[in-house]
């Protein structure tokens, strides 16, 4: 029986994206083009300035291209208003940033709860929803504890609590061990891999070379906003 192939959730065509400051032009992304599939671990490779946050922010939709074409689910988001765009966005993707952004106002539980509110789920649908998601990292026990009462591995499980709220087919990541130390970074990206054996599409930001050697399949290299090569793992496939 032939193998259906994945479906493709975000394409990029062709993509620029250029900064202007002054008379001087950055081409912070060059003419890239790739394409993401339903089910990848993909990570995106490079140095500090190489284009590798721009380009997380166009394949999240965050931002638009100077040029080129952003298919999001087949939709070209330059078509589509602000509105739509957060409303489609909000349902498809999730983010977990190196930085946490939690509230710290607001409890671990409260913090996962507000991506769901701007989805228009109820009160008792967010609170549900949210005591599931903090069990699955493991954290039922700190769900009422505010992120300043949290070590920085309980804040990113927390936030990857957060990332899955509204149960979206891609998670973006950036740098996501970025402020952990290596024994609590490697638990996080073991919990971003089980999540990718699970169906979920994982793209991540990073420098670091280890990562990319352990956990994605496929990895862009970018250098000066153009991607230099591609890496992909060969996946032996299970025989019937």
């Amino acid at each position: 029986m032939e193998k259906k192939e994945n479906k493709v959730i975000i394409e990029l065509q062709n993509v620029h994206k250029y900064y202007y400051m002054g008379h001087s032009i950055v081409k912070a992304v060059d003419g890239v083009s790739l394409k993401i599939k339903e089910g990848d671990f993909v990570a995106i490779m490079g140095a500090s300035g190489s284009g590798k946050s721009t380009m997380l922010n166009l394949v999240g939709s965050l931002d638009v291209p100077t040029k080129g074409t952003i298919l999001l689910d087949g939709e070209d988001i330059s078509e589509l208003s602000e509105s739509d765009l957060s409303q489609i966005r909000g349902k498809k993707i999730g983010f977990i940033f190196q930085s946490f952004n939690l509230i710290n106002n607001l409890t671990a539980k409260e913090n996962v709860m507000i991506p769901m509110i701007f989805q228009g789920h109820d009160s008792e649908e967010r609170s549900f929803r949210a005591n599931k998601l903090m069990d699955l990292v493991e954290l039922s026990d700190r769900m009422h504890h505010s992120p300043n009462e949290l070590s920085g591995g309980q804040q990113q499980r927390v936030a990857i609590a957060r990332s899955l709220a509204n149960s979206p087919e891609v998670i973006l990541a950036d740098e996501p061990t970025g402020n952990l130390d290596s024994k609590t970074g490697a638990t996080v990206m073991d919990f971003l891999k089980d999540l990718n054996k699970k169906g979920k599409t994982i793209v991540m930001v990073t420098h670091d070379i280890k990562l990319v050697k352990d956990y994605p399949d496929i990895v862009y290299w970018l250098k000066d906003g153009k991607i230099e090569k591609i890496t992909k793992k060969t996946v032996k496939r299970r025989t019937q």
